[in-house]
């Protein structure tokens, strides 16, 4: 991995999940859970033992899941020494957690709970688009006081998903620590029906945000504009804000300063999982090196389109030499 070079290391948080993952025929088996495609739900004990009851018959693989914590496991792939807030179960899920984080080179810092570590049910339709059946488990017992400030320190970035805004005072105490070490703060939005849920709270948060990411469809839920409206109105009031328009690629705007850039081809996507959060990845990765602003995005679409080749969000080793080889380099967009 690369290791010589200026960077600022990124700590994130977020729920810590282990995705199931299974690719479905038809948008019927979403119908028949009552599951909108593209969405995230949450589960209780109850849905959960019944999707779950569901997804066991599929043939599944196993990996470790959450936003944040995907954002996180891709920075460690490139060799960034990020860390990651977090709470499991002491169960199998939990150590599978825990253990490919070590060997990513993340930095753990977990909490383990009775509840069991939280799972996220993923089906993937044919067309690449994946829809959440997510049990929070052990993740949603992650309280405000349970996060140590000496976690902050030697880090210069601040990540949090958009999925752990419905706890206020877990974000506000998160965003306390943060700000008292002068670390810059990066947000993604997570989905577009938790924004319409929490936009207020969205709202409030933009405030103390340096960077914030979304989508056209959490951009719209937000600002009820076109993508491009809305990447005025969220760089208006961030620092730093970044609009993925899917195939067109990506939009961001830092002061007066508008880029556009186009995704990177893919021969075919197979798994959008993780999109979002490899894109996330990827601009960190860039922004923590000093990177322009359009080299940042560049970075972004790089990832996430190497992660929709492949069901989940594990590449292989021959991967990850050819991503890191791709956006090692310096790159000017005209």
């Amino acid at each position: 991995m690369q290791k010589n070079f200026p960077m600022e290391r990124i700590l994130g948080i977020g729920n810590a999940l282990v995705d199931v993952l299974a690719q479905v025929e038809s948008e019927h088996v979403l119908q028949a859970m009552k599951l909108p495609k593209g969405s995230m739900q949450l589960l209780s004990d109850k849905r959960f033992g019944s999707i779950s009851s569901t997804i066991n018959a599929m043939p599944t693989k196993l990996a470790t899941g959450g936003s944040a914590c995907n954002t996180i496991l891709a920075l460690g792939n490139l060799g960034a020494r990020p860390g990651v807030i977090g709470k499991i179960g002491d169960d199998s899920h939990g150590r599978f957690f825990e253990n490919n984080c070590l060997e990513h080179g993340i930095t753990p810092h977990l909490i383990h709970d009775t509840r069991p570590t939280g799972v996220a049910s993923t089906f993937i339709t044919p067309d690449g688009q994946r829809t959440f059946g997510t049990y929070l488990g052990a993740a949603a017992r992650l309280t405000p006081e349970e996060i140590r400030p000496e976690w902050f320190d030697n880090y210069a970035y601040l990540y949090i998903e958009g999925y752990l805004v419905q706890n206020h005072r877990l974000v506000e105490r998160a965003l306390d620590f943060a700000h008292e070490r002068g670390m810059r703060i990066g947000l993604d939005m997570a989905s577009y029906n938790i924004v319409e849920e929490e936009r207020d709270f969205f709202a409030h948060l933009l405030e103390k945000v340096d960077i914030v990411f979304a989508n056209e469809e959490e951009a719209r839920a937000f600002s009820g504009k076109t993508p491009r409206e809305a990447l005025d109105e969220l760089g208006d009031i961030c620092g730093v804000a970044v609009v993925k328009t899917g195939k067109a690629g990506a939009m961001a705007k830092a002061g007066d300063e508008i880029v556009q850039v186009p995704a990177r081809p893919v021969e075919r996507v197979v798994d959008t999982t993780g999109a979002g959060d490899f894109f996330a990845a990827g601009f960190l990765y860039g922004h923590s090196r000093g990177d322009n602003l359009a080299e940042c995005v560049r970075k972004a679409t790089v990832l996430a389109a190497y992660v929709i080749e492949v069901v989940g969000t594990k590449l292989s080793d021959r991967v990850w030499d050819a991503i890191r080889h791709e956006v090692a380099p310096l790159k000017s967009f005209e």
